[in-house]
């Protein structure tokens, strides 16, 4: 394949050596393996391993060595259905990644066949592991199937969030036909402490609920797993808003915090809001569960 960053319908036409099927039928099978190590202080990269389009770009250390910030580049730039996209994070003990993505994941119209993303993140014994990836967009049609699981050791920290945007707002698309599966799995010590699922279509009626989405087309939530938030924190995250922020008005928000889980919900009708919020509620828990101040990743910049 010679260039990289070929749209996705352009690498629907390029030979795939991956899946050695016919070259413009078989969707992208993509799998990322990525292992972190902490020594002397510095954590890195250790190894990796990729097959078909799904890949890490160089490793930065924005905020000193302690941090390896990574960010995934999915390089067909959308998810069409029948693609399948797996990335398995391992950490080290004491190793802090944070990893990101370079902007918002597109769901293609499923055309009948359904597409997926796991994650599978795997910490030993005070790892920290952030995973704050941009937007997921579901095009009208997208069926999509989003799985998490998250196992922890005595004493590992994860912080994750997930935004999804119902229909492309920018053109006025609404997401009218398709199905959006998700599940969230978070075990300590091979214990269960959080489960999330959802299965979502259009004409679900929670999408309308008072007690579900409302109507909004952004839902997020934004998940960290450190042990029981102080009463100070939980109070100063309760306290922001997002008329605060000055975003738009309508949205709504809540925060929880159970002995091991503090959990955060938005639904709204801009991801630039949620992603706002969170942010917002990320420079207030890092230095909790991290010890250190959040410190922005650049490509968010750009």
């Amino acid at each position: 394949m010679n260039d990289p960053y070929l749209s996705h319908e352009a690498m629907q036409n390029q030979p795939c050596a991956t899946t050695g099927a016919q070259a413009g039928m078989a969707p992208w099978q993509a799998s990322l393996t990525l292992e972190f190590a902490e020594k002397n202080g510095r954590s890195s990269l250790s190894k990796k391993c990729h097959q078909g389009p799904l890949v890490i770009q160089k490793v930065l250390y924005p905020e000193g060595q302690s941090v390896c910030h990574g960010i995934i580049v999915h390089p067909p730039g959308g998810v069409a259905g029948g693609d399948a996209l797996r990335l398995e994070v391992q950490l080290g003990q004491s190793s802090h990644a944070l990893l990101t993505t370079p902007g918002a994941s597109k769901w293609y119209k499923a055309n009948g066949r359904e597409a997926s993303q796991h994650l599978k993140f795997d910490l030993a014994t005070a790892a920290h592991l952030e995973w704050l990836p941009q937007e997921n967009i579901l095009f009208d049609g997208a069926m999509l199937n989003l799985s998490a699981e998250i196992n922890l050791a005595q004493d590992a920290n994860y912080a994750g969030w997930e935004i999804l945007c119902f229909g492309r707002q920018a053109s006025r698309e609404q997401w009218q036909s398709g199905q959006l599966q998700q599940r969230l799995v978070i075990r300590r010590e091979h214990k269960m402490i959080w489960q999330e699922r959802a299965v979502l279509k259009p004409d679900s009626r929670v999408i309308a609920s008072m007690a579900g989405l409302c109507g909004k087309v952004v839902s997020g939530s934004f998940v960290v797993a450190a042990g029981l938030l102080p009463e100070t924190l939980l109070a100063e995250c309760r306290q922001m808003t997002v008329e605060q922020m000055t975003v738009e008005s309508g949205a709504q928000m809540a925060v929880t915090a159970l002995p091991e889980i503090f959990s955060a919900r938005y639904i709204g009708l801009s991801s630039q809001s949620a992603r706002q919020y969170f942010e917002a509620l990320w420079h207030i828990l890092r230095p909790w569960y991290a010890n250190r101040p959040a410190s922005r990743p650049r490509i968010w910049n750009t």
